[in-house]
């Protein structure tokens, strides 16, 4: 009997080690496991390992181990980097065990060696398919890699930093770039209302629904990138047409402290500091900096000066398990030179006549975030944040530009507070389907909001008083006093589901249940032409508007070849009425008091991917179709004034299409590759766009050209290093566009109002160079250096109303040093 029993166990023993090696050798055929150590023998963290044979990009832990999830066995091409070592290129396969890598330690290489390694393996210009807790595939996503440019990082210029970022529009200001104004394919730039706004993944926009305006953008000089979603980012990240724009800091240096500090002067008494700090501590890192701007702008009128401070604390309990917080703060005052009618504009450009405008804002951001990587191939994250803010805006806004200022007058206040705070929890599981890694996503988001916005008579003084001068002005006629609640809870999905290695299908949805309202009250006072007040009324209000919403699209992707990929995607779009559409706050604007929600979708097909190491390119066609989209005409006023405004409401559907590309040539790659000094890449982004208002009920808009539609957009430059100079050549063309519905001609003569008409066809050169010595590198660079009169921008309100110049011919020089 024992011997049987004996028997019975020795062969369920060798059945289980027989399955225990087969399913251990099964894992070991689809994973790469090893550690990577320097030639001193210390472990090297968060190395930059590309695999060339599936073209995707992973990092070591902060130990240097490395995992590799490979699809199936086989040897595959690894490149491992990280800047102050050698690269390496190694083969290795999937049955190899215990793999050490080591790395070189270098200490002489040029800035143009570590560029072109760089650019080399990872000048890619799109997301990953899969990016812990997010899915791209088969999304228009692109990538700006910051650590490339040879651009105005000091001052943020749009203009070069998203230069080749395809269809986008810029609104220009003269205030260092302390807010971004970026649209494109038909939505307005004003403040980058049309995106999703996130830093680090969190949102940072004074309020996602109803005012999704940025004031508070990252500063170039603290980004490792900027990552771009097209409007399929809809069904992750929320109500909007434009996509997703998120900035991701810099990571913290892996040695114990780090400390960089970089001081710029400019044209027109500007003058930046940007100083950081950072390091890695056993499992705790951190990076944190501070941005002093100041400067007075190339008009009178436009001194500006703010404060930016930032930190980012992380530490890493176990490999598979971190948590990260963030603390932003940022706070400027800024006085605004106002806007010009045209007839102004072309006597001469750099005047103004409002010296009593001013405007401020105080930011305050919080954000942690929670990540754990289960064992089973499954990843979750769990983040929090919050907003504390304000912004203050004083002064003389007659939509009849060219009245003058006169102190001792009225001004216009307005003050707003934002207050609010979300949770958003995600998770991702990789699964197999005929031995192919297929990838489901869920996710659940809450936020609320309580945000209050006030409107009255401003102090008859000059300087940046934001105290209501009641007082002062008892029967002015702009006043109201609101608080606006949101209320929303999301939840999404979204499963690649990979049919064969190459093909995959990504469906996706979201639901939406936005709650929001308007609880206040405005007062209605009308006076004689003698100033007697004839209707002194206070009207109530509290409007509700509590709806559920179901979005869902789909991507594809096909990848023929290793670099090469045909991508598409259809998805939903939908975009709430915001505070600003709900209730006016500008004498040159009326808003319909039955506008509504827009909805459409947008849609893109395109191929994209990289030959040789030579070329990157990504070409696509795109649709997007409004549904009840929000616009402005030109008419008289509604309520019974004889003066002409901006009509804002529903304006109809309408469609805006156009082909899109983006080409990137190392010429030094293709011709002098041997040269190793040597750097020359050309790039052009194109873009083609036309629109049309396919139905509208308002007067003279049925067949006209939808708002903010530049028929040619067109960007182009070269960079060219050697060692460790570099320097950069970019030129912009961008055609005329119209700027309300009913397609307004310009009147070059006009000079009354400036808010009306076309912005003019126009093109800008800017150049910038480098050079790296040791622990010092300078930089230095012209914008607009052919000093081009133009203008991007026709505001109806701040910071106008009338047409707000650009920037005409500026320098600016930068020294930096790294301790």
């Amino acid at each position: 009997m024992q011997k049987k029993i004996f028997g019975n166990l020795s062969y369920k023993i060798i059945v289980y080690s027989v399955l225990l090696f087969a399913s251990s050798n099964s894992i070991a055929q689809t994973k790469i496991v090893g550690i990577i150590t320097s030639n001193y023998g210390k472990t090297v963290p968060a190395v930059e390992i590309y695999n060339k044979t599936s073209g995707t990009k992973s990092f070591s832990n902060s130990e240097g181990e490395f995992s590799l999830e490979l699809e199936k066995s086989g040897s595959y091409d690894l490149v491992f980097y990280k800047e102050s070592f050698s690269i390496l290129e190694k083969t290795l396969s999937t049955s190899d065990e215990n793999v050490i890598i080591i790395l070189d330690k270098v200490t002489n290489l040029s800035e143009v060696v570590i560029r072109k390694q760089k650019e080399k393996i990872f000048a890619l210009n799109k997301l990953k398919d899969i990016d812990e807790t997010a899915i791209y595939a088969g999304k228009k996503t692109e990538v700006i890699s910051i650590n490339k440019l040879t651009a105005n990082k000091a001052t943020n210029n749009a203009r070069q930093i998203f230069a080749q970022v395809v269809g986008l529009t810029i609104n220009e200001s003269s205030d260092g770039g302390l807010q971004l104004s970026i649209g494109g394919r038909g939505l307005n730039p004003n403040r980058t209302s049309n995106f999703n706004t996130r830093q680090n993944g969190y949102d940072i926009s004074a309020d996602v629904l109803g005012y999704p305006e940025s004031y508070y953008a990252t500063p170039t000089e603290a980004l490792e990138e900027i990552q771009v979603v097209r409007g399929a980012a809809s069904l992750q990240y929320g109500t909007q047409f434009g996509g997703l724009v998120n900035f991701k800091t810099k990571t913290p240096s892996t040695k114990p402290i780090e400390f960089v500090t970089r001081n710029t002067l400019g044209s027109y008494n500007l003058y930046t500091n940007f100083s950081s700090l950072s390091g890695t501590n056993g499992k705790f890192s951190y990076y944190t900096f501070y941005n002093f701007k100041k400067g007075d702008g190339f008009r009178p009128n436009s001194e500006f000066k703010s404060n930016n401070y930032f930190a980012n604390l992380n530490y890493q309990f176990t490999p598979k398990t971190s948590l990260h917080f963030d603390y932003t703060y940022f706070d400027y005052l800024a006085q605004q030179a106002g806007g010009l009618t045209d007839k102004m504009f072309n006597e001469d450009p750099t005047q103004s006549n409002r010296a009593r405008n001013w405007f401020a804002v105080n930011w305050n951001l919080f954000a942690l975030r929670f990540k754990h990587k289960f064992d089973n191939n499954a990843d979750f994250s769990l983040q929090l944040f919050g907003l504390d803010a304000s912004r203050k805006a004083v002064g003389f806004r007659s939509n009849r530009v060219s009245n003058p200022d006169i102190e001792g007058t009225v001004r216009d206040l307005i003050l707003g507070d934002f207050v609010n705070w979300g949770t958003e929890a995600r998770y991702l599981k990789q699964y197999k389907i005929n031995d192919n890694t297929s990838a489901f996503l869920i996710g659940a988001k809450y936020y609320q909001s309580r945000n209050t916005g006030i409107q009255g008579p401003g102090s008859s003084g000059s300087d940046a008083n934001f105290n209501l001068a009641n007082a002062e002005f008892p029967f002015y006629p702009y006043q109201s006093d609101y608080t606006f609640p949101n209320l929303n809870f999301a939840v999404f999905g979204e499963n690649i589901f990979k049919l064969t290695p190459r093909f995959s299908v990504t469906p996706g949805f979201r639901f939406e249940k936005i709650k929001t309202q308007a609880i206040g009250s405005y007062r209605k006072i009308n006076l004689d032409l003698a100033g007697n007040v004839i209707l002194d009324e206070t009207i109530y209000e509290d409007n509700i508007k509590d709806r559920n919403i179901v979005l869902l699209g789909i991507g594809l992707s096909y990848k023929p070849q290793n670099r090469i990929e045909f991508y598409g995607n259809l998805s939903q779009n939908y975009r709430s009425v915001t505070f600003n559409d709900i209730r006016t706050v500008s004498p040159s604007q009326v808003i319909d008091p039955n506008i509504t929600d827009e909805k459409g979708f947008t849609s893109d097909v395109g191929i994209r991917g990289q030959i040789n190491n030579k070329v990157t390119f990504d070409a696509s066609a795109y649709a997007l179709y409004y549904n009840d989209k929000i616009g402005e005409y030109e008419t008289k006023n509604p309520n019974g004034s004889a003066a002409i405004v901006r009509y804002r409401a529903n304006i109809g559907t309408a469609i805006t299409y156009g082909f899109e590309t983006m080409f990137d040539w190392s010429v030094s790659k293709t011709f002098f590759e041997e040269k190793e000094d040597f750097v020359w890449n050309v790039f052009s982004n194109v873009a083609l766009t036309d629109s049309e208002y396919l139905k509208s009920d308002a007067p003279n808009i049925e067949g006209n050209k939808v708002e903010f539609v530049p028929l040619y957009n067109i960007k182009s430059g070269t960079g060219i290093g050697y060692k460790n100079f570099m320097t950069s050549l970019q030129f912009t063309y961008v055609s005329s566009q119209f700027t309300d519905a009913n397609n307004s001609k310009t009147d070059v003569n006009d000079n009354t109002y400036g808010i009306f008409g076309q912005i003019p066809a126009y093109y800008v050169a800017d150049i910038s160079t480098s050079y790296r010595w040791k622990k010092f590198k300078l930089e230095a660079g012209i914008t607009n250096f052919t000093n081009n009169s133009y203008f991007t921008r026709r505001a109806t309100g701040y910071p106008g109303p009338g047409i707000i110049p650009s920037d005409q011919r500026t320098f600016y020089t930068t020294l930096e040093f790294v301790f």
